[in-house]
């Protein structure tokens, strides 16, 4: 089934399925299989291959959401981040990244290049000449994020893909944030889309998984290394995350729809010293992520006023959850200084503008009503406790 034309939740829904031709069921049926023929057959199938029937309908689904000519999945977002990395540096190249960039990135690179040859210089901002300062010859990728994790900030796709290609350098970007319901980046001259698919492509806080999408040749490339780091999917995740995708247009979209109203909430509340969203006109990067974003996304950070302890905040919430992870169906929240970002110094985290009073919301799909009296009650709880003396 071609995807072009096609509706999102139409491409969410149907492509990649795989046809029920015994039973004739209305959902793709489960391959368990790790051992498949060699004689006589078109394709030699094996899981670290990526090429199970299941996963190989679940790679074109990916795809044709990310609007590129293939796509493989792995076993973690950071097992797509470190694959499709390494697999255009080697010894002596150099990558420019981000300044604001996922913990989890951050911590590959710092801790892992040299080991390899590898070098890297990071951003001091956002902006596509401050990329462009950090070009050296042996430059081979530029990486960003954007919506960058956790300060929501807007990078110009644009200007960065039109500075790289300049310079014949492949572009990378981490699109966990936004989700192909709200962006997609290879639209705007980006070579290389990541994912970490437990995020909103799971949807459900019970699957783990990562997704590279690109020209073909580019995913040759990738597969090449991909094989032999071994960090395919079992089927049994693959069938639950294709799954979990034929929801992703609905869940995003209601997500999308709950941040905007809970940014505006929080924005105009006494007790929040500063909200970050790229949906409020207020937002510096607001005119560019109408520019390259269909939504602006189900997630958020806000800072608590020096007087609202922000664990005593989170410990008194009742229905929003404490959490990892994000982009499940219920609303979590949790401070990067303790989580995503505990492993950067406190001088790197100051740097990035991430403040211990930091608060990351993803946003689910309760009711928003509901999701603003448990914040009014949690900063009511913490009014309280800050204001019992205590015993001498």
């Amino acid at each position: 089934m071609s995807s072009k034309s096609k509706g999102i939740n139409t491409v969410c829904t149907h492509v990649g399925e795989l046809v029920d031709k015994q039973y004739k069921g209305a959902v793709s049926p489960l391959y368990m299989s790790t051992s498949y023929a060699f004689d006589d057959v078109d394709v030699k199938r094996y899981p670290r291959y990526f090429n199970t029937p299941n996963q190989e309908g679940l790679c074109k689904k990916i795809a044709a959401l990310e609007h590129a000519e293939a796509a493989l999945i792995f076993g973690s977002g950071m097992a797509a981040v470190s694959t499709a990395l390494m697999a255009f540096l080697h010894a002596g190249d150099h990558v420019v990244l981000q300044q604001t960039l996922y913990g989890g990135t951050y911590n590959l690179v710092t801790e892992e290049f040299a080991k390899f040859g590898i070098e890297y210089s990071f951003t001091e901002g956002w902006e596509p000449k401050d990329f462009e300062t950090q070009i050296k010859d042996n430059t081979k990728v530029i990486y960003m994020e954007t919506p960058s994790n956790p300060l929501l900030t807007i990078t110009d796709l644009v200007g960065v893909a039109s500075i790289a290609k300049k310079h014949g350098i492949i572009t990378m970007i981490d699109n966990t944030f936004a989700s192909p319901v709200n962006q997609n980046p290879i639209e705007f001259g980006v070579d290389v889309v990541i994912h970490s698919a437990t995020k909103y492509m799971g949807g459900h806080s019970d699957i783990c998984a990562g997704a590279v999408a690109s020209s073909q040749k580019n995913m040759d490339k990738i597969f090449h290394l991909a094989k032999n780091f071994g960090g395919s999917l079992s089927d049994y995740t693959v069938w639950l995350l294709e799954r979990s995708i034929k929801t992703m247009g609905l869940r995003v979209r209601a997500q999308n729809e709950n941040a905007m109203a809970m940014a505006y909430y929080l924005n105009n509340h006494d007790d929040i010293a500063a909200v970050y969203y790229p949906g409020l006109p207020t937002h510096k990067d607001h005119e560019l992520a109408k520019k390259q974003m269909k939504g602006f996304g189900g997630m958020l950070s806000f800072e608590l006023k020096p007087n609202i302890d922000a664990s005593l905040f989170q410990k008194s919430l009742r229905l929003i959850k404490s959490s990892m992870s994000l982009a499940g169906v219920e609303s979590t929240v949790l401070s990067p200084t303790q989580t995503s970002h505990a492993l950067m110094s406190a001088e790197i985290r100051s740097k990035q503008g991430i403040k211990d009073g930091l608060i990351r919301f993803s946003v689910g799909i309760e009711e928003v009503e509901d999701l603003i009296e448990d914040i009014e009650y949690a900063i009511i709880k913490v009014k309280e406790y800050i204001s019992i003396p205590s015993e001498n």
